[in-house]
């Protein structure tokens, strides 16, 4: 095996598909490294399907919730494991926004709001991809109008991974107008075991680098305010276990914490997560104002309804997300932070997982 500074990339195909001109290859990207880690990509929706990692024991399992094949990929069932969300992550509310005096109506996917981009969103297309040494560029051109946004938007996202078991995401865009642009990616992770559920999750530790959240309303919309995590179960400012904070009768996280973000640094912590008895942690930095902390509580209850890789059950609580991103539906408050871009603007948005052994 040859690595270039500790890295090993190899492309081959995953699947093929007709999306309505011919067939199509989907491209799978595989990055080995020195330390142990492997990373796997597939060019439709630029998605991670496969992150293995070695345990304190040196056990390796596979961490990160996804599918064997691109039938569950583009299932109805499929809820953005690993994707790349957009244009605009999580919910906007009554799925329309006010821009520059004028109303944007968008696609319905959630009720009467619009999630992740929409009907069809960035996740549900088949990204071009470039490769450069042992990083590779993934480019999608959204038009104008598509799921109602205004604008052409070229987006390019790059995977970036180190010697270290970093995996470091870069993402920008440019526009033709003005755009709302949120991207994140959506990444389920259990560090026990892709397969281990909420038994194992529980017994997870979380801090999140947070003093404040954004609270919803019943339709899980932000409400426009911002509270402090104080004397709330949402303050994770410090390590704890998810066991302690989300029994199983609960609904478990799904809010967007505004974090504390060191103005002196590009990069600023975003959260960890452990996993003691395997070793296995998670630390995460970025340079957005905000991230979504989700444990899955839309997963099924009914283990015959999403099945995964090597026929495994995802069940409710079974994993974690940490989606790095701006406030929800911040395009309809003038109070949180500016999620229009303008052309002759730069989108940037840059993230990374760090991966270890405690």
């Amino acid at each position: 095996m040859t690595f270039e500074n500790g890295v090993q990339l190899t492309v081959k195909e995953f699947d093929t598909l007709d999306l309505g001109n011919g067939k199509t290859v989907i491209k799978e990207f595989v990055w080995e490294t020195q330390k142990g880690m492997t990373v796997h990509v597939i060019s439709y929706g630029a998605t991670i399907t496969r992150i293995k990692l070695p345990d304190k024991q040196g056990k390796v399992k596979d961490i990160v919730l996804g599918y064997d094949n691109m039938d569950g990929y583009r299932s109805s069932t499929n809820p953005y494991f690993g994707a790349t969300v957009g244009r605009v992550a999580n919910r906007t509310g009554n799925a329309k926004f006010l821009l520059n005096c004028q109303v944007y109506n968008l696609s319905k996917n959630r009720g009467e709001n619009h999630l992740h981009g929409g009907i069809k969103g960035f996740d549900k297309v088949n990204w071009k991809s470039y490769i450069d040494g042992t990083q590779v560029t993934f480019s999608y051109l959204s038009v104008d109008g598509e799921e109602g946004y205004p604008g052409d938007v070229i987006t390019n996202l790059v995977y970036n991974i180190q010697k270290d078991n970093q995996i470091i995401i870069t993402m920008t865009s440019k526009c033709s107008a003005p755009t709302p642009i949120n991207l994140t990616n959506h990444s389920y992770f259990n560090l026990a075991g892709h397969d281990t559920g909420s038994k194992e999750l529980y017994n997870h530790e979380f801090k999140v680098n947070a003093s404040n959240y954004t609270p919803l309303n019943a339709d899980l919309i932000t409400t426009g305010e911002i509270k402090t995590v104080e004397n709330t179960h949402f303050d994770l400012r410090s390590p704890k276990a998810l066991l302690e904070l989300v029994p199983s009768s609960t609904p478990g996280f799904d809010i967007n914490y505004c974090l504390d973000v060191d103005k002196s640094k590009d990069l600023s912590f975003i959260a960890r997560a452990s996993h003691p008895e395997s070793g296995r942690t998670l630390e995460m930095y970025g340079n957005q104002p905000g991230v979504q902390f989700y444990t899955a509580n839309f997963l099924p209850e009914d283990k015959n309804v999403v099945i995964g890789k090597d026929n495994s059950s995802y069940l409710k609580h079974g994993a974690f997300c940490f989606e790095p991103q701006n406030f929800p539906n911040a395009v309809n408050y003038a109070n949180f932070p500016n999620s229009v871009l303008y052309p002759g603007k730069e989108y940037l948005h840059k993230f990374v997982y760090k991966f270890g052994i405690n």
